[in-house]
This record gives structure tokens, C-alpha cells and sequence, in this order.
């Protein structure tokens, strides 16, 4: 499966945390527990080139004004502490989404985790923070505009963010929701789905196995 790109829409933490009656901020710090684990494993494999992981939405930023603050310290910290396992286990990282509204101090954590992993030669670890499909096709296509080119499919993969990271093979999305929610919306062309109904924080090291048996076992024809 060289080349196998997976991508995460890390959902349900604050059901979980709901329903085993803890906070909900609770859930997100389990949820992020939960993204470090799928990356080791994912990476154990060695079957998987890239993993994305949708951990905050352009449309996030409605959510109480408590909750968006506690995801953004949360998120300095975890990436802090990700930028160093990722670099020890040769693991590369790159971040998609807009710096609009990002705190300053956030947006120098995930600039260094980019760069103090961007030589590493193993999987990369794409997290999509304060990202929007919308948004970044929006944005390619003015880039194109921009460099005065004509605006075609090819021109405007060209100026997606990391426009080396490849489509998306398979989308899993967790908590029993069905829906895309703007996640890799481009890359997404000709995704296979395959929707958990366990909350994310659930998820656990057999859970790999078998998405990676489900994508095995999936008949992709590409329109053919």
C-alpha cells in the first residue's frame, strides 16, 4: 500500500466526556491522547505515508469562548510535546490551515514542529488545525490567480496547502456521524469512508488493524 494516505475527523470528545459524566474539556485532552496513539501505531505498520487529522475546524471558533481558549493552550501543549516524539521516531510533520485568529504563541509551536521534523525520512503527520476544505480551495485558487495562471485542476492542486501530500484513500470518522464536515474537500475526490460509531477517545490499538483490513478489502475504481 506504498503511498496510503489516511485521514482522521477526530469526533466525539465532548459526547464522550458527556456521558461518563466529566467535563468536557476532559474529553478533548483524552482526544489528543488518542491522535498520539493512532500516529505510533500507524507508524508501527509501516504501511501508511501519510496521516491527517482534523483536530479544529474554521468553523470551531463559535463554540464558547471558554472551550475555544482551553483547545488552544491544550493544543500548544500537545504539539510542544508531539514535535519531540515525532522527531525521535523519524516522523515528519506538516500543518494545514489558516494562521488567521491562531494565537501568536500556538502558531510558533506548530511552526517549530514543522520544521524541527521536516527532514525526518517516515510518515508524515499532517494536522489540519483551523482548517477549512473551503477555505483552501478558495485560497489556491487565488494563489493561481495571483502567479497568472490559468486556473485548472492541476494548477490549483498545485497550490494547495503541502501540495505533496497526496489525495486521501480512505476518510475514517469517528462518533457515528456521517458527513465530510469541509475536511480535505480536494483530496477527497475519490476517498474511501468508513464511519466508526465509538467515540474517538475510544478508539484503540485494534481499531488499526481493522481499518487498514477494511481498506484492503475495498474495490477503489477511480470512475473506471
Amino acid at each position: 500500500m506504498s503511498g496510503l494516505h489516511l485521514g482522521f475527523i477526530v469526533d466525539g470528545n465532548r459526547r464522550w466526556a458527556r456521558e461518563k459524566n466529566l467535563p468536557t474539556l476532559a474529553g478533548h485532552q483524552k482526544g489528543f491522547d488518542k491522535v498520539e496513539m493512532v500516529i505510533e501505531e500507524l507508524a508501527k505498520t509501516g504501511e501508511v505515508d501519510y496521516a491527517s487529522f482534523y483536530l479544529f475546524s474554521t468553523e470551531n471558533w463559535n463554540r464558547a469562548k471558554e472551550e475555544v481558549d482551553y483547545l488552544m493552550k491544550l493544543a500548544q501543549k500537545k504539539i510542544s510535546s508531539m514535535t519531540k516524539k515525532l522527531a525521535k521516531n523519524n516522523l515528519r510533520c506538516v500543518i494545514m490551515g489558516s494562521e488567521e485568529h491562531v494565537p501568536e504563541s500556538l502558531l510558533k509551536s506548530l511552526r517549530e514542529c514543522e520544521e524541527k521534523t521536516n527532514n525526518c525520512t517516515g510518515m508524515t503527520v499532517c494536522i489540519c488545525f483551523n482548517y477549512g476544505g473551503k477555505l483552501e480551495i478558495a485560497e489556491a485558487a487565488a494563489a493561481v490567480a495571483k502567479a497568472g495562471e490559468k486556473i485548472t485542476p492541476e494548477s490549483i492542486e498545485n497550490h494547495l496547502y503541502h501540495p505533496e501530500v497526496p489525495a486521501c484513500d480512505m476518510i475514517i470518522r469517528t462518533s457515528g456521524e456521517e458527513r465530510i464536515s469541509g475536511f480535505m474537500l480536494w483530496r477527497a475526490a475519490y476517498s474511501e469512508f468508513l464511519f466508526l460509531k465509538k467515540y474517538f477517545p475510544d478508539i484503540e490499538e485494534s481499531d488499526i488493524k481493522d481499518i487498514l483490513n477494511e481498506y484492503k478489502n475495498r474495490n477503489r475504481r477511480f470512475g473506471k
